[in-house]
C-alpha cells in the first residue's frame, strides 16, 4: 500500500479513535495509519531469520499483533470508519493501575513454543514453555521497587505508580507483541462512540536478551519512550543514533570483553575455545573477544554458535570439537538455556577438567549451578554483575500466593513449578503434575530455590535500580523549586521529557550506590569475578575472588585473589591451556606452517644466542664479551686470557729467559776474566762484550711479552724486541765483516783493515741499530701497539693481547732484522773456509742459520697460533734465536777457555796462517 492511497480514504469519523489509540505519537489519523505500516515493516525485518519456514511463521506470528491493535476499516465510498480488533494482545502477566504506569518485559519463560500456521485460520499464540523462576524474581523486584516508591514521602509524593509486566518468552516476536501491547493497550474498541483511554506507559523496563532489546528499542525509539534494560549487554546498544531512548543498568559487553581479556592474560592462557548464542548478544560478544584476544598473543581454538534449534547431531559436534581442540579454557557468551543444553551432554559424557568462563548472562544462573552440574562446570570463573542486599525484599517475595491473584496464569504456573503440583481441576493426564494436586496451603517459607535465594541479587538489583532511575527522572520532570513543588500535571508528561531527564539523572539509592548514565546510556562498568565452589552442605556457592573496574587507570582494572580459587576437580593449581607446551629458556618458538601462532615447536637458540624467558619469540645475541652457558639461558662473562707468569707455559718460558740471561752473564764474566787470553783478544773483545750485552737484552725483553698487556708494555716490548735484535745482529755482522776483512788484508796489496778499524766497527753497529730505532719511533708515534680484547678466536673466552697498531711497521721491523741476518749469513758463509784453526765465521754461519730458520718458521706459526699461543710462539722465537746466537758463537770459545786452556795460545789460534795473527 502506498502512502498516497491513504489520502483517498474518508476517515473523518474514525480519526479521533485512531488518534487516541496511538496517543503517544500525537499524529493525525493519516500519519497514524502510515506509522502502522512502518511499524509493520520494522517488525517483519526484525523477525526475519535464515530459515525460510521459520521466517514465514515468524512473520505471520508478528503481523497478527500489529493489526490486532486496531483496524480502521471502511470503503472509499463510505462516510465513516469503524474501529474493530483483528485479534487480541496477550494480557499482562502482572498489572496494577496507577497515576503513571511503568512497563516491564521479562523472560518469564525460557523460550517460546514453535508456532504452527495452517493458513486456513488466523494464527494462534503458540505460548511459551519452561517457567523461569529467576526471571520471575526479577519481575517481583520491579514490583517491590514500585511499591517502595509509592510509600516514599519524598520521591514522587502523592503520585501512585502502576505497572504492566509482560512475558517475552526469550524471543523477538513475543517481545514485539509485549512492546506493542504496552504502547497501544489491550482494550477492545469496537464502537465509534467508545472513549479511547491513554493506555500507554511512560517508560519500559526490559528486556533480558540483547536481541529482544534491539527489537523493542527500535519500536520504543520511534515513539520516544525510554527503555531501561536490566540484562541486555550487547555493545551495539550503546549506539545512540540507532537506539536514542535506550538505557541500561548493566555494563556494555565491550567492558566484559576487556575484562575477559585481562583475565586470560593474567593466568597466561593462550589456547581458548569460545561458544556464543546465535543472536546479537553472542555474535557481538564473541567477535569482540576474537579481535581483542589477538592483542595479547593468545589464540582461539574454535569459535562456534549455539543454533536456535538444537539437534542431537549438533550437540555431539560441539562435544567432539571440545575434545579434539584440547582447549582447557572455554568462554561462553550465551543464555543459560543454551548453555544448559550443552552442559547436560557434557555431564552425560563426563567431560571434566575444563575452566569455563561464564558471561554475566549465566554466571549466576540457578538452572546450571546445581550439584549435578558441578562435576562439569565446577570451578568456573564468571563475571557477576554488581550485587547488593535489598532490605525487605525477602519478605516481599515470600508473600505471594495464588489466592491473591485469582485467574492469573503466571502466578498459578509459578506455584505449580515451585511445589511441583497442579492448581487445576481438569483431567490430570493433561496437567504438568497429574499425580499431585496443590492444596493452597503450601508455604514459600520452607522453599529454597533460585526464586527465594536473595544472597545473589544481581539482575534483581539492576531491575531495582532501573525503577528508581525512572522514578527520579519523573520526579525531576514533575517537580520544581528544589524538587518540592509540582509544576506539571501527570497528563502533561511526555516520554521524550522522561528520556531527556534520564540522561541527566544522578542520585543515590538506599543501598548507597550512586546511579547515573554516561552519554551512551550505560552505567559504570564494573564486575565481580566469581568462582563456583561447593559449601559444607554440598551446595554451589558463588565466591567472589576478584573485581574488574573498567573506569580504573590502565593496569589497575583487574584484581584477583588466586589463593581463593578452586579449579575444576577441586585443585588449587591453575589449569593451563595452550596449543603447544611452553618453550623453556634456551629455546625459541617456531610457528608451524598453516597453524595459529600459539601452535609452535621449540627450537634451540643458535651458538651465540640465548633466551632467558619462557616462550621467547626470538633468541638474543650475547654481548661480544659474553657467551651462552650450556643451557643457553644466560650470558656468562668470557674468561679473559693472556700469557701469564702463573701458568705452566709462562713459567717455562720465563725459566728459559732467566736461564738465557744467566748464561749470557756467565759467558760475559768468563770473557771478562780471560779478556787477556789470545782467544778472547782474537775475537774483538769489545764487539763480543757488546754482543753479549745485546743478547742479555734479548733474553730479558722476552719477559715483556708475558703477563697482562698494558699500554706501556705493548709499546715497549715490540720496540725493545726490534732494537735489541738489530743490535745483536749488527754486532754479529760487525764480527763477520772483521773476519772477512782481516783475511783480505793478509793478501798482498790489500790493507782493508785500515779502513775498518774499531771506530768504524762501532759506527757500523750504531748505524744499523739507529735505523731500527727510527723505524720504532715512527711506529710508536704514528700507530703504536695497544692492548685489546680479541673475541674472534674463541667463543667462550677473550684473548687479551697487544694489537700491533700498524702491521706495516711491524713488518718493517721484522724485515729489517731479517735483512741484516741474511746479509750476515751470506758473509759468514763466504768466510766459513778461512784457514784459521779457530775460524769464527763457521760459528757465525751456524748461528745465523739457526736464527734465520727460527724466524722463517716463526711467521706461519705466529699467524696460525690463536690467542696467547701467538705470544708464546713469539717469545719462543726470541729465546731460541738468542740461544742459537749465544751457543754457536760463544760456546766453542768458553769450551777452550775453561776446558782446553792448553789450546788457548796465540800459536794454536793462528794455526797455519801467520797472517791471521792480526785478527
Amino acid at each position: 500500500m502506498e502512502k498516497g492511497e491513504h489520502t483517498k480514504w474518508h476517515i473523518a469519523d474514525g480519526a479521533a479513535c485512531v488518534k487516541n489509540i496511538l496517543m503517544p505519537l500525537q499524529l493525525s489519523a493519516e500519519e497514524i495509519l502510515w506509522q502502522q505500516c512502518s511499524i509493520l515493516s520494522i517488525a517483519v525485518a526484525i523477525t526475519s531469520t535464515k530459515d525460510v519456514t521459520r521466517r514465514r511463521q515468524a512473520a505471520i506470528h508478528t503481523w497478527a499483533p500489529v493489526f490486532s491493535a486496531v483496524h480502521c476499516g471502511g470503503n472509499r465510498r463510505g462516510t465513516h470508519l469503524s474501529c474493530q480488533l483483528w485479534g487480541k494482545f496477550p494480557s499482562s502477566a502482572l498489572a496494577k493501575d496507577g497515576d503513571i504506569t511503568f512497563g516491564g518485559i521479562f523472560t518469564l519463560h525460557y523460550k517460546g513454543a514453535t508456532p504452527e500456521a495452517s493458513y486456513s485460520a488466523g494464527p494462534l499464540n503458540p505460548g511459551c514453555v519452561g517457567f523461569n523462576l529467576r526471571a520471575f524474581r526479577w519481575a517481583q523486584g520491579m514490583i517491590f521497587a514500585i511499591e517502595e516508591i509509592n510509600q516514599d514521602e519524598y520521591l514522587l509524593p502523592n503520585i501512585t505508580l502502576g505497572y504492566k509486566i509482560h512475558d517475552s518468552c526469550a524471543n523477538p516476536p513475543e517481545a514485539l507483541r509485549a512492546t506493542l501491547s504496552l504502547v497501544n493497550g489491550e482494550e477492545d474498541i469496537s464502537t465509534l462512540n467508545s472513549t479511547c483511554k491513554d493506555r500507554s506507559v511512560v517508560a519500559v523496563i526490559g528486556c533480558s536478551g540483547s536481541t529482544q532489546s534491539i527489537t523493542i528499542a527500535r519500536i520504543l525509539g520511534s515513539f520516544g519512550i525510554p527503555q531501561i534494560s536490566y540484562f541486555s549487554s550487547c555493545a551495539c546498544l550503546s549506539d545512540k543514533h540507532e537506539f536514542p531512548t535506550f538505557f541500561r543498568t548493566i555494563p556494555s559487553d565491550y567492558f566484559q570483553v576487556q575484562a575477559w581479556v585481562k583475565v586470560v592474560k593474567h593466568f597466561g592462557w593462550t589456547w581458548i575455545g569460545a561458544f556464543g548464542s546465535d543472536d546479537a548478544y553472542g555474535h557481538f560478544g564473541i567477535q569482540s573477544f576474537l579481535e581483542e584476544i589477538k592483542k595479547i598473543d593468545a589464540c582461539i581454538a574454535f569459535a562456534e554458535y549455539f543454533p536456535a534449534v538444537y539437534t542431537k547431531g549438533k550437540i555431539q559436534e560441539h562435544i567432539e570439537l571440545i575434545k579434539k581442540s584440547k582447549a582447557k579454557v572455554i568462554l561462553v557468551f550465551a543464555t543459560e538455556i543454551d548453555m544448559y543444553i550443552l552442559a547436560n551432554e557434557l555431564l552425560k559424557q563426563n567431560v571434566t577438567g575444563i575452566v569455563w568462563l561464564a558471561s554475566e548472562s549465566w554466571a549466576t544462573a540457578g538452572l546450571l549451578s546445581t550439584k549435578e552440574m558441578f562435576g562439569t562446570l565446577g570451578g568456573l570463573l564468571g563475571l557477576g554483575i554488581q550485587r547488593s542486599t535489598i532490605k525487605g525484599i525477602k519478605d516481599f517475595l515470600l508473600r505471594i500466593h495464588p489466592a491473591d491473584y485469582p485467574g492469573n496464569v503466571y502466578i498459578k504456573e509459578f506455584w505449580e513449578t515451585t511445589f511441583k503440583c497442579t492448581l487445576a481441576s481438569q483431567n490430570y493426564n493433561t496437567l504438568p503434575y497429574p499425580d499431585r494436586k496443590c492444596t493452597g496451603f503450601e508455604s514459600l517459607q520452607s522453599v529454597t530455590n533460585i526464586y527465594t535465594d536473595v544472597s545473589q541479587l544481581r539482575i534483581t538489583y539492576n531491575t531495582y535500580k532501573a525503577v528508581y532511575a525512572i522514578a527520579h527522572a519523573l520526579h525531576n520532570v514533575l517537580f520544581c523549586e528544589n524538587n518540592t513543588k509540582i509544576c506539571h500535571s501527570v497528563k502533561e508528561i511526555k516520554p521524550w521529557k522522561v528520556t531527556h531527564s534520564l540522561k541527566e539523572v544522578q542520585f543515590k539509592i538506599k543501598t548507597g550506590d550512586e546511579i547515573q548514565f554516561d552519554h551512551n546510556g550505560d552505567p559504570r562498568p564494573s564486575y565481580d569475578i566469581i568462582n563456583w565452589q561447593l559449601d559444607i552442605n554440598g551446595d554451589v556457592q558463588y565466591v567472589d575472588i576478584g573485581f574488574y573496574d573498567g573506569s580504573a587507570e590502565e593496569g589497575y582494572e583487574l584484581t584477583i585473589n588466586e589463593d581463593n580459587i578452586i579449579w575444576n576437580g577441586g585443585q588449587k593449581k591453575v589449569i593451563t591451556s595452550s596449543c603447544s607446551e611452553s618453550c623453556p629458556p634456551g629455546t625459541r618458538k617456531a610457528t608451524r606452517e598453516g597453524e595459529p601462532i600459539c601452535c609452535f615447536d621449540c627450537v634451540p637458540c643458535a651458538q651465540d644466542e640465548i633466551s632467558n624467558s619462557t616462550d621467547s619469540i626470538d633468541c638474543i645475541r650475547c654481548p661480544w664479551n659474553h657467551w651462552p652457558n650450556s643451557m643457553k639461558n644466560t650470558c656468562l662473562p668470557k674468561a679473559v686470557e693472556y700469557l701469564s707468569f702463573s701458568e705452566m707455559m709462562g713459567i717455562i718460558l720465563s725459566a728459559l729467559g732467566v736461564a738465557g740471561a744467566c748464561l749470557t752473564v756467565f759467558v760475559a764474566a768468563v770473557f771478562f776474566h780471560f779478556r787477556s787470553t789470545p782467544i778472547v783478544r782474537a775475537n774483538n773483545s769489545e764487539i763480543s762484550f757488546l754482543l753479549l750485552f745485546s743478547l742479555l737484552l734479548c733474553f730479558l725483553c722476552s719477559f715483556l711479552f708475558i703477563g697482562e698487556p698494558s699500554h706501556w708494555s705493548c709499546k715497549l716490548k715490540h720496540a725493545a724486541f726490534g732494537i735489541t735484535f738489530v743490535l745483536c745482529i749488527s754486532c754479529v755482522l760487525g764480527k763477520t765483516l772483521v773476519v772477512i776483512m782481516a783475511f783480505k788484508s793478509t793478501l798482498p796489496g790489500h790493507n782493508i783493515m785500515k779502513c775498518f778499524g774499531p771506530l768504524q766497527q762501532r759506527l757500523s753497529v750504531f748505524f744499523f741499530t739507529f735505523i731500527q730505532i727510527i723505524i720504532c719511533i715512527l711506529w710508536i708515534a704514528i700507530s703504536p701497539p695497544f692492548p685489546s680484547e680479541n673475541a674472534k678466536y674463541f667463543k667462550n673466552r677473550i684473548i687479551f693481547e697487544c694489537n700491533l697498531g700498524s702491521v706495516a711497521a711491524f713488518c718493517f721491523v721484522l724485515g729489517y732484522i731479517g735483512f741484516l741476518s741474511i746479509m750476515c749469513f751470506i758473509l759468514a758463509f763466504i768466510g766459513r773456509k778461512l784457514p784459521d784453526n779457530f775460524n769464527e765465521a763457521k760459528y757465525i754461519t751456524f748461528s745465523m742459520l739457526i736464527f734465520c730458520a727460527v724466524w722463517i718458521t716463526f711467521i706461519p706459526a705466529y699467524l696460525s697460533s690463536p690467542g696467547k699461543y701467538t705470544v708464546a710462539v713469539e717469545v719462543f722465537a726470541i729465546l731460541s734465536s738468542s740461544f742459537g746466537v749465544l751457543l754457536c758463537i760463544f760456546a766453542p770459545k768458553c769450551y777452550i777457555i775453561l776446558l782446553r786452556p792448553e789450546t788457548n795460545t796465540k800459536k794454536h789460534v793462528m794455526g797455519r796462517s801467520i797472517s791471521s795473527a792480526k785478527i
